[in-house]
Parts: structure tokens; C-alpha cells; sequence
């Protein structure tokens, strides 16, 4: 009698599967909630228009969303090429990669946009620490936890340099402080605040911790150049 053998999916693959569910439900969740908001900056997005999508959180984040399929895309493609020449951890290298510019690069693009007086109002610093934070709002903590949450999520899978939390905790204070100098050079009628700093920086851990399981060891952080081919040992002949 044969038996048929129970039909199994391969780990990787359903790593696959589980991946694509999550981000296609992330999407779906993101949209019931931002409905509104979406609905609101669609049309002038559809139309191309500048004022009121590009200039606008609502249109960053509908275009955030409709580019995400695309970000999908290259990681696909990153992914099979890596494959390709030999690489390890392939799928798991690209998705950090994509995930940290995809998820972070819209929030920077809210933070150096510049107010009704730019260029009129001068440039404007808070030193004092917590002295912003009663005054921010639960819409701007959280925007602010958002702002590097990607990249303190997916930069210790991808590097395990960075894999520790004070190191993300440096890295997402070092970019926060960047932006900030940024904002107050360009005069962009912004508040350069340690506030955010400390907000940006404390979004960058928690996100870190949320993706810890996931940390890229120092063993596991191979160059993407594929491993050499060991040379086969001469074989002696005995003579006679």
C-alpha cells in the first residue's frame, strides 16, 4: 500500500506567504483608517497637482501607500538577484532596505517642508527639554515617533553593526538632529526643538524593539558577493 505523503510548504516560502499577508492587510488597515484623510487628497494627486497633494500629510501618505506595490516591486527584484549570485539572507536584506528608505523618506519629506513664513519668520530654537513636548499633541508625538520608526526597524536587520539598542538609540538622535539643523539653516519657518530629538530617537528604539527576533547577528552578515568555490586538493598518485 502507498501512502500518500502529507503535502508541506517550504519554510522560506511560507515566510514568503506570511510576509505578503502582512503587508497586504498593513495596507488595507492603513486605508480604513485614513479613509477620509485619503479621500481627501486624492483628486489633486490624480491630477498631478502640487498644492494640496506634495504639500499636504495627506497626500504624502495616500502616495506613501500607492507607491508601496512598487516598493514590493524592488524587492522582489533586489531579492532574486541576490539569489542569483549567491547571496545569503536575500529576501531578508532587501526588505530591510527598501523598508528603511520607503518607510522613512516620506516623514523627511514632512519635516523640511516649509511653513507659511519661510524665509520671513527667523529661524527659531528650543533648548529646553520637555518644555515642547505638553504642547505638541498626540498627532505630533506620534508623527514624531513615526519619523525614523522604519529605519530603527529594519536597519539592525540589515546591519549588524547596528544591532544594539544605544546604537539605534545614537543613530536615530544623529538623524533627528541632522534634520533639525537642517530646518534651522534653511530657515523653513520651522522650530528646531531638542523635543523632537528625543521623540524621534525614543519612535527609532521602540520600533527596534518591535523587530528584535529579527536582528542580523554578526554571523549572519555575510558580504553580497557569493562564497567562493573551494579548490579541490591536488590527489597524489603513488608512483610505480
Amino acid at each position: 500500500m502507498v501512502h500518500n505523503a502529507p503535502l508541506s510548504v517550504p519554510p522560506r516560502r511560507t515566510r514568503r506567504i506570511v510576509f505578503l499577508s502582512l503587508a497586504v492587510l498593513g495596507v488595507a488597515s492603513a486605508l480604513f483608517v485614513f479613509r477620509g484623510m485619503l479621500f481627501m487628497a486624492a483628486p489633486r494627486c490624480v491630477a498631478g497637482r502640487w498644492h494640496g497633494c506634495w504639500d499636504t500629510f495627506n497626500g504624502v501618505v495616500l502616495m506613501t501607500l500607492v507607491t508601496l506595490p512598487l516598493a514590493l516591486l524592488v524587492v522582489w527584484v533586489l531579492a532574486r538577484l541576490r539569489r542569483a549570485a549567491g547571496a545569503t539572507s536575500a529576501w531578508r536584506r532587501s526588505v530591510a532596505e527598501v523598508g528603511m528608505v520607503h518607510g522613512t523618506v516620506p516623514f523627511l519629506w514632512l519635516t523640511m517642508m516649509p511653513g507659511g513664513g519661510a524665509g520671513v519668520v527667523p529661524a527659531r530654537v528650543s533648548l529646553v527639554p520637555l518644555r515642547d513636548l505638553v504642547t505638541m499633541g498626540t498627532l505630533g508625538i506620534v508623527g514624531n515617533l513615526l519619523v525614523f520608526a522604519s529605519l530603527g526597524f529594519f536597519a539592525p536587520i540589515r546591519f549588524a553593526v547596528l544591532a544594539s539598542l544605544p546604537r539605534i538609540l545614537a543613530l536615530g538622535a544623529g538623524c533627528s538632529l541632522l534634520v533639525e539643523t537642517a530646518q534651522y539653516v534653511l530657515d523653513l519657518d520651522r522650530v528646531s526643538s531638542v523635543d523632537d530629538v528625543l521623540v524621534n530617537a525614543v519612535g527609532a528604539v521602540l520600533a527596534a524593539l518591535a523587530s528584535r527576533r529579527w536582528w542580523c547577528t554578526r554571523e549572519e552578515a555575510p558580504s553580497d558577493r557569493p562564497h567562493p568555490e573551494p579548490e579541490p586538493e591536488p590527489v597524489s598518485v603513488p608512483a610505480g
